[in-house]
């Protein structure tokens, strides 16, 4: 490895972050990460500090998980790659799948598509959903629904679904026939209701409202994410996800759940649909499928779904996508060793024993804290503060502000990640109760800088 002098010179000159500004990167060059273990990572000044991001929402077992490691190193001696297009296979995506139907059994889903992460997993389930009503004979049925605020990766279709702009604007024009449903955001909605049981049930009806303006015979498929992550951490009412799954169902809409965040554990369930009681038609899983340790997903099929492709004698269900690395065999290998390790802790008790204490900290900082202007949690691992300028105009806090507060809690221990106006917490699942306390004393820290 080059020495810290020399990565220190080169910090953002030669490459471009993802969503960030690269003449934002080269004035202000982000931390250089050398190591990890356990919950913690080090920088290349030798501090360690508790990783409050946990990678990207995805390293749920820590940078320590020996398992995963020791099937990978076996994996490359073994076999280090082969395609899994028509007419071949390798051994460790079968055993993956079978594990993958056992796990999701309960949210009804049974079939594995395997893709390199969660932007090509969306992208394939919306292909799929469309692919799904060509066969049945209502090829009409292409336009999809989503949530405004909603993040599903940036591939074309993942884009245009997104509910955010600046992760559509610049790129625009994106795909036509995708529309947007207010989300149950109670600090921030077009409606002015901040009962969440009231806002939920007001988005609903949005929602069949646009479905009928629409005419539900060109809805292919409503993507959502059981709860919102990268628009801010946005919980819904218990009754929302489920209103969902009702009004798709009437109308003939398939529903896809974007797990990439929410699956294996850190909702303190074993998905987020299964934290609501839903099964979704197609499920999208990634990040925590490996750990962050290789790139992997898997877009998850049910029976009511697969039966109309395995069924078809036409010749229109030949699936037409995939990519060179679907079905790596050393994502495998990874895949089966972070799922029988992720079961064995059983990480999502943790998730939402731990989950509770970050979120009535964060709840008593914003007491203590006149810049936080709301607190969200209450479902496992998944927090964040939106922050402020003022509680009553709820202006959001400047960039450099909030800049601030980040590089004071990161001086004081803890890496948090900052979205917007948003602090955003996703720490890996096996945190312990002193570890939340050092991240809640490291917002502290980071809140009294301002």
């Amino acid at each position: 490895m080059k020495d810290s002098n020399f990565l220190k010179e080169n910090n953002a000159r030669h490459l471009w972050h993802p969503m960030a500004h690269p003449a934002d990167s080269l004035a202000n060059p982000p931390e250089i990460i050398v190591g990890g273990e356990g919950v913690t990572i080090t920088d290349v000044d030798g501090r360690t500090v508790i990783d409050g991001v946990g990678g990207l929402w995805n390293v749920n077992l820590g940078y320590s998980c020996q398992p995963i490691k020791d099937a990978i190193t076996e994996q490359l001696d073994r076999l280090p790659y082969y395609s899994i297009f028509r007419g071949t296979t390798n051994d460790l995506v079968i055993e993956l799948s079978w594990m993958l139907r056992e796990f999701f059994a309960p949210d009804g889903l049974s079939r594995a598509f395997f893709t390199s992460g969660g932007s090509d997993g969306v992208e394939i389930a919306l292909r799929l959903a469309r692919q799904y009503h060509k066969v049945r004979g209502e090829s009409g049925r292409v336009k999809f629904l989503s949530l405004k605020k909603g993040y599903h990766g940036t591939h074309t279709l993942g884009a245009s679904v997104n509910g955010n702009p600046n992760f559509r604007i610049q790129y625009e024009p994106l795909m036509p026939g995708c529309h947007h449903i207010p989300s149950p955001y109670t600090y921030r909605n077009p409606f002015g209701e901040t009962d969440s049981y009231k806002l939920a049930q007001l988005c609903l009806a949005a929602l069949e409202d646009e479905i009928k303006f629409q005419d539900s015979s060109t809805i292919a498929a409503m993507i959502v994410e059981p709860v919102l992550g990268a628009g801010g951490v946005i919980p819904p009412h218990e009754s929302f996800l489920p209103g969902v799954r009702e009004i798709c169902a009437k109308y003939g809409i398939l529903l896809v759940a974007d797990e990439v965040i929410t699956a294996y554990g850190r909702t303190g369930a074993w998905s987020g649909s299964r934290r609501f009681g839903v099964q979704p038609d197609l499920a999208v899983t990634a990040k925590a499928i490996t750990n962050g340790y290789f790139p992997f997903g898997a877009v998850m099929i049910s029976d009511s779904v697969s039966d109309v492709f395995e069924s078809d004698a036409t010749g229109k269900a030949t699936i037409g996508s995939g990519y060179t690395y679907s079905g790596h065999p050393v994502g495998a290998a990874a895949a089966i060793a972070c799922l029988k390790e992720t079961q064995r802790l059983n990480v999502k008790d943790n998730a939402a024993a731990r989950g509770d204490q970050l979120f009535k900290g964060l709840k008593r900082l914003a007491q203590k804290h006149d810049a936080v202007g709301d607190v969200r949690g209450g479902y496992g691992l998944m927090c964040a503060l939106e922050l402020v300028s003022d509680r009553t105009s709820k202006v959001p806090i400047g960039k450099s502000v909030i800049g601030k507060v980040q590089e004071t809690a990161y001086d004081a221990g803890a890496m948090v990640r900052v979205s917007g106006n948003n602090i955003i917490l996703s720490p890996p699942l096996i945190l312990s109760e002193e570890d939340v306390n050092t991240i809640l004393s490291a917002l502290d820290s980071g809140l009294n800088a301002i």
